[in-house]
């Protein structure tokens, strides 16, 4: 009977055991998933915090303790998540901010949602480090900012992504006051209607308000990739300020959209004041779609910018312009990788000394090692005429070389000569197009003209 009676209390004692950590179990999957009402529940365990709203109600839920507060405004609850935690999630909805939302030295801050978006009435989210050493790989993803700005200050490795940014003054913008802000990587983002979309400031140190004292120009190492820029009238998508440096960097599959619905008045996809010193641009579209455009820049290159970017195979402008790169310091152009496509093109030839149609031959982004041009003029010459052959190069920047001249009085071929490469190559600046025409000195011709690399 003892035995029995123990085995009795012995299952019972176990069954209870069970129940009890049951329901524990289930108490604690219920704190973690679920929402702050039954329209709003997330799956999101691996944040510190979560804000979601109901109607007019906030609610930043806890995801360790499961506590839930009503936070009487957005920056509020933001600000909150983020001193207390590293992380926080937004759930879906529309937000209002009526401050500005700060980051201050965090390593891996997060703030992360799947299509929230911010009214943000001219206020900021803010990444500061009162060094780089301190403010470190904080990520930005998943938002919409409507009004408002990213302000990036001495951080390390920041990451904004799927974020877009419409009707701001500024998207984006880095600024240096203590040490430096590099390795930063903007991916997959739109900017829409922006006075300036993406700004490397002017380095300033904040204790001295002196611009140079020893705070660093650099936010180099750093990646704007798979980006798209609407512009409209007196904007500009990417700046540069003087003495910033956004160098040894890359862009790269970026497309700026300008010119749209009548639009044409001073409109600069880069401005660039700074340096930009071995910086990549690899399948970069320029694309205007003004009738009459009118200070309308692809590259506006100021009076202290001391390098530009290496130009990669790839690099498109499209449309019309004032001026693809607009250049009045007449600062030095480069080029990355050589083009090596071998073509050959007809050149007509024009009578009575007066020169045909040029043909404007796309050989970009050559440069003077790579481009090597032969003539040949074939067919049976008239007693005394002059096949004459101009050859000038215009330049990305919208300037013409002076022009490299081949003369025949008989079928033949020709290669320019050093001195010819000297006066088309003044400098090593890259090549938009080849420009090329010909003509004789008799009111009718049988030769042939044609230009081969």
């Amino acid at each position: 009977m003892k035995d029995s009676l123990k085995k009795l209390f012995s299952k019972r004692a176990l069954t209870l055991v069970f129940v009890a950590l049951l329901v524990l179990s289930i108490l604690n999957t219920y704190l973690i998933l679920d929402g702050t009402s039954s329209s709003m529940r997330t799956t999101v365990v691996n944040y510190d915090f979560v804000l979601s709203q109901e109607g007019s109600t906030l609610n930043l839920k806890n995801m360790h303790t499961g506590y839930v507060v009503q936070p009487r405004s957005t920056q509020e609850a933001l600000n909150r998540a983020l001193s207390d935690g590293n992380s926080v999630y937004i759930n879906q909805g529309s937000y209002t901010l009526g401050g500005d939302v700060k980051v201050i030295d965090k390593l891996n801050a997060r703030i992360i949602s799947d299509g929230a978006t911010l009214e943000c009435n001219g206020y900021k989210i803010i990444i500061y480090g009162a060094n780089y050493t301190v403010s470190q790989y904080a990520l930005i993803s998943g938002l919409t900012l409507i009004g408002g700005t990213i302000h990036v200050e001495n951080s390390f490795a920041t990451t904004i992504t799927n974020t877009k940014l419409i009707n701001t003054t500024t998207g984006i913008e880095f600024l240096n006051s203590n040490t430096w802000s590099e390795y930063n990587k903007i991916e997959g983002c739109q900017f829409i209607n922006n006075t300036e979309s993406i700004v490397f400031r002017t380095p300033r140190n904040t204790q001295t308000d002196n611009i140079f004292g020893s705070v660093s120009g650099s936010y180099g190492s750093s990646v704007i990739e798979r980006c798209y820029f609407n512009l409209k009238d007196h904007e500009v998508g990417i700046k540069v300020e003087p003495y910033a440096e956004f160098s040894e960097s890359r862009m790269q599959n970026i497309r700026f959209w300008m010119g749209e619905n009548g639009q044409h008045l001073n409109q600069t996809a880069l401005k660039l004041e700074g340096s930009m010193a071995q910086t990549l641009f690899i399948g970069v579209v320029f694309e205007s779609f003004a009738d009459k455009p009118l200070d309308m820049f692809a590259i506006d290159v100021g009076k202290y910018c001391d390098a530009l970017p290496d130009f990669r195979d790839g690099v498109s402008f499209l449309g019309s312009w004032t001026e693809r790169i607009h250049n009045p310091f007449n600062i030095k152009l480069r080029a990355g990788i050589e083009a090596t496509v071998k073509q050959e093109a007809v050149i007509p030839v024009g009578t009575s000394g007066e020169y045909g149609e040029t043909q404007t031959l796309k050989w970009f982004s050559l440069t003077s090692s790579s481009f090597k041009p032969k003539i040949d003029v074939t067919g049976t010459l008239q007693p005394n005429e002059i096949i004459t052959v101009r050859v000038r190069i215009e330049y990305v920047d919208n300037s013409v070389s002076t022009s490299a001249i081949r003369s025949f009085s008989a079928s033949g071929s020709a290669l320019l000569s050093d001195n010819d490469m000297m006066q088309l190559f003044s400098s090593q600046s890259v090549i938009w197009a080849i420009l090329v025409d010909a003509k004789t000195n008799t009111a009718t011709t049988n030769a042939k003209v044609t230009i081969s690399n």
